[in-house]
């Protein structure tokens, strides 16, 4: 077949395809600062063409929280958004997005103390409902983590009420609608602080730092039926170093968590993944090697394709980098630096939307502290099969499709993972391949149209196009 190249797909018609990062594009322009979120929290989230990022702001005389957004996949942008107004801070915002509904929690001391406040939009950020007060106790509750899945809507924070720090969760199975009870989901003498939470189907994980053991560990833990219970604490880390800011990402069955660890005499970046949905653990896996400190890492992760930033102090100053691996964590590439400004740059965050890489950060390189945005937009790419002389690894019928499509591997196939994207962008379908020599898809709810269709083995990427019709 002679490949067909789309400008919406962002030019995926290459044997190989390289990094192509854009120019920093500064996002705010204000005499005050304004700050994205640690690594726990998210500040960047995306739909298909839509990228929406939060941060706190203190242009009203104390932090609110703001809001943007780009309709065309960060080409341009709208105005800033305040979400909050209220006497006190709002900070540390944390946002998830699914489909047309968009989700962000923070924390907020209209009330004398930290509380976890939430407020949603349900047509992508356009207009936004009021402000919801999610905690009501007579202390500190912040740090908050968002995950969504269909119409539930996780959240994880930190919490003091019980004379130490210990995590809470709280979910709503009606998209925002409404709120459960908190869930104490830690109990021990030590400090549980910093949670991330992903969740993957009714599979809600949840990853915080604990000093129970006389230093801070990476802890784990999770839920199999959407949150509704619990399972036991799992410690993820043993060294008698320091780690913290654990970030948390789920694809399917593959779980990957990323902290910073100072075992190594500075702070460097580590990573562990599960592939059977938290069940057991791979070993620890540093990332980073240079003398000096790495920091606030975020994960994301789409297919076998994992995208990790953090800062790193190595220049002399803060910068932000990147790495990926493309066989779902077993090897990396190298150290990217995505940044090369005066002043600091830090606490990044990815998010990954069709083949594009998003990330956004605070810098201070204008003097006061502004929100920066970058991207690739072939970052999620790794080639196409589509061109003469390429061996295919799979094939698949019927094409045009209807109600079902099979897919048929050249030989078994013991781990991969496929995903079904649109032209725009937008993830469609996603799934893990386990030792199969066939796989189906349903298609009922997947819209008539052409999609990307691409299955990971671990080792390479490779694609066909599709055609819905009924």
């Amino acid at each position: 077949m002679r490949p067909i190249c789309f400008s919406a797909a962002l030019q995926l018609c290459a044997t190989a395809v390289f990094s192509q990062w854009q120019p920093d594009l500064r996002l705010t322009n204000d005499t005050a600062t304004s700050y994205t979120s640690y690594g726990s929290a998210w500040s960047i989230a995306t739909v298909g063409n839509l990228v929406h990022v939060v941060w706190f702001d203190s242009r009203d005389g104390d932090s609110e929280i703001y809001y943007k957004r780009s309709t065309d996949g960060g080409a341009s942008w709208g105005a800033d958004t305040r979400l909050s107004n209220a006497v006190g801070l709002s900070e540390f915002p944390s946002i998830a997005a699914s489909s047309t509904d968009v989700h962000v929690f923070w924390g907020d001391t209209r009330h004398g103390e930290f509380e976890i406040y939430y407020k949603r939009s349900t047509d992508s950020g356009t207009s936004w409902g009021a402000d919801t007060r999610l905690t009501n106790d007579v202390d500190y509750s912040s740090y908050p983590s968002a995950a969504v899945s269909s119409q539930f809507v996780h959240a994880a924070w930190e919490d003091f009420r019980d004379g130490d720090l210990e995590i809470y969760y709280k979910r709503s199975s009606d998209g925002g609608t409404s709120w459960g009870a908190d869930t104490r989901l830690t109990n021990s003498a030590g400090d549980s602080e910093n949670p991330s939470v992903a969740v993957s189907g009714t599979v809600v994980h949840v990853v915080w730092n604990d000093d129970r053991d006389g230093n801070n560990e990476t802890y784990y833990k999770r839920s199999t039926d959407g949150g509704a219970t619990w399972g036991v604490d799992t410690r993820l880390t043993n060294d008698p170093a320091h780690g913290n800011l654990s970030s948390l990402f789920v694809a399917g069955a593959e779980v990957h968590v990323v902290w910073y660890d100072e075992r190594d005499g500075n702070r460097e970046i580590y990573y562990k993944r599960s592939t059977d949905a938290g069940v057991s653990w791979g070993v620890d896996t540093r990332l980073t090697i240079d003398p000096a400190p790495s920091n606030n890492p975020s994960v994301s992760v789409s297919g076998l394709i994992v995208h990790l930033v953090w800062h790193d102090e190595r220049d002399g100053n803060k910068e932000i980098y990147y790495k990926r691996s493309t066989d779902g964590g077993l090897t990396w590439d190298a150290d990217t630096r995505l940044t090369n400004a005066a002043g600091t740059s830090g606490r990044p965050a990815v998010s990954i939307s069709g083949q594009a890489v998003h990330v956004a950060w605070y810098d201070d390189r204008d003097g006061n502290s502004e929100v920066y945005y970058k991207q690739d937009p072939t970052g999620n790419a790794v080639g196409l099969d589509e061109q003469p002389g390429h061996a295919a690894l799979f094939s698949v019928y019927p094409n045009p499709a209807h109600a079902d499509l099979t897919l048929a591997f050249a030989e078994m196939m013991h781990h991969g993972a496929v995903e079904l994207t649109s032209v725009p962008g937008e993830t469609v379908y996603r799934g893990s391949i386990l030792a199969t020599s066939t796989t189906r898809i349903r298609l009922t709810d997947i819209p008539n149209g052409l999609y990307f269709l691409t299955v990971y083995d671990g080792q390479r990427s490779h694609s066909r196009k599709i055609v819905i019709e009924r």
